[in-house]
């Protein structure tokens, strides 16, 4: 492996710090206990959904422009570094917030999920220029499995003091908490440093005299190239959907698991399991893809999701919960690696940010549709299970679209 492919895969390690402890675990639970306490768990679950809403759409309409203006010789980078100082600054900030501040609360999330959101349009899009073809699907699967493992220590830091908060000379769970979320900013700036200092723009399309009034008109080329590509168009609306699924069991998994009655601490305890069994299996899809199409691995994915969705809705133990986190271990890593390298063999290197710009569009506007589909169900039905269970139509829409995807190559590498 070059250092260049070690160097991007380490953004993973640094970045998923924040997958975890503000997306799934911690936030979840501390906006719940702390920030909305007093208020009824199916509207503080909706108002997280519609936050998570919020924050995916605002990047969603970014994410073209600053796709075709980062294609531009030595803009990648700006753009990388850029966002990822917005994400560590917020995500910082989530460490000010006191009871019964939901609102601001929610701000703060949406405004570090944006810069965690658009970091990654620009790390994506550095797949092409790091690695080759052949060995694209490996990457991606070792970014996603060394990312669980690297969430998973500042992550076991944090429980760690959470749950003896003593140890660190603090009175409350909640005062560990707000440390937890300074160690994960940290550790994401940190470790964001060699992508930052090794990985070099290598295909690009000059700068033009008039930058931004051109990267609109690339905008408008790129969706006439889809009346010609149809193959990448009809994997985009596929990817609409099936990673919606995806992307909003990620997002809504703690306050579902807290409104069946799960407590706290179990809920913690499972996600940290979740990130050590997800790392063997992203890299097991990895493998797997020299020896199967990746098509196939992909649809054995949503199957899995398929099922999982189903089964959540009749969730009623601790055990039960546990069986539902190993399954999402054995496939979320696998189906967002492969979805990744799959659609940057597809794409013109050149125009690869360009590219990754549309593919985050339709994967941030396709999680805006799943949080808002469970918000909604649930505070209709009054029950998270309706929520979870409306995602059904996710998987299998997506599903049946990807299934006339044509793969660009033979290349299982």
């Amino acid at each position: 492996m070059t250092k260049q492919e070690r160097s991007w895969i380490l953004y993973d390690w640094a970045n998923s710090a924040y997958s975890v402890a503000i997306t799934t675990a911690l936030l979840p639970i501390f906006f719940k206990d702390f920030a909305a306490a007093g208020m009824p768990d199916y509207l503080s679950t909706a108002y997280w959904g519609y936050a998570s809403t919020i924050a995916t759409l605002a990047v969603a309409i970014m994410a073209p422009i600053l796709g075709t203006l980062a294609d531009y010789r030595n803009y990648k980078k700006r753009f990388l570094l850029t966002f990822i100082l917005i994400g560590v600054l917020f995500t910082s900030s989530l460490s000010l917030i006191q009871e019964g501040q939901w609102f601001f609360c929610l701000v703060l999330y949406i405004l570090s999920s944006i810069g965690f959101s658009g970091a990654n349009v620009f790390y994506d899009s550095f797949l092409t220029d790091v690695t080759t073809k052949e060995r694209m699907n490996w990457v991606s699967s070792s970014g996603f499995g060394w990312g669980y493992i690297g969430s998973t220590i500042p992550f076991l830091i944090g429980l760690v003091f959470i749950l003896n908060p003593s140890l660190v000379n603090l009175n409350s769970t909640i005062a560990a908490t707000k440390l937890a979320f300074l160690i994960t900013a940290a550790w994401w700036l940190i470790f964001s440093i060699p992508i930052l200092k090794n990985v070099q723009q290598v295909y690009y399309v000059e700068k033009s005299k008039t930058p931004i009034k051109d990267s609109f008109a690339r905008i408008g080329n790129f969706l006439k190239d889809m009346k010609t590509d149809k193959n990448v168009l009809l994997f985009l609306l596929a990817y609409f959907f099936y990673i919606d699924g995806v992307d909003t069991i990620i997002r809504m998994s703690t306050s579902y698991g807290m409104d069946v009655g799960l407590n706290s601490n179990d809920l913690l305890i499972v996600f940290l399991v979740i990130q050590i069994v997800a790392f063997p299996f992203a890299l097991l899809y990895g493998k797997l893809s020299k020896k199967f199409s990746t098509k196939s691995l992909i649809y054995f994915a949503i199957f899995v999701y398929i099922f999982i969705t189903i089964f959540a809705f009749f969730l009623e133990t601790i055990v039960q919960f546990w069986i539902l986190a190993m399954l999402v271990a054995s496939s979320q890593g696998g189906i967002q690696a492969l979805s990744r390298s799959l659609y940057g063999r597809m794409i013109p290197k050149e125009k690869s940010a360009e590219y990754f710009g549309f593919y985050n569009i339709f994967g941030k506007f396709s999680a805006i549709l799943g949080p808002f589909l469970v918000g909604l169900f649930t505070q209709i039905g009054k029950s998270s299970r309706w929520g979870v269970v409306s995602l059904l139509f996710l998987f299998i829409v997506g599903g049946i679209l990807f299934f006339f995807v044509k793969e660009p190559d033979k290349e299982f590498a």
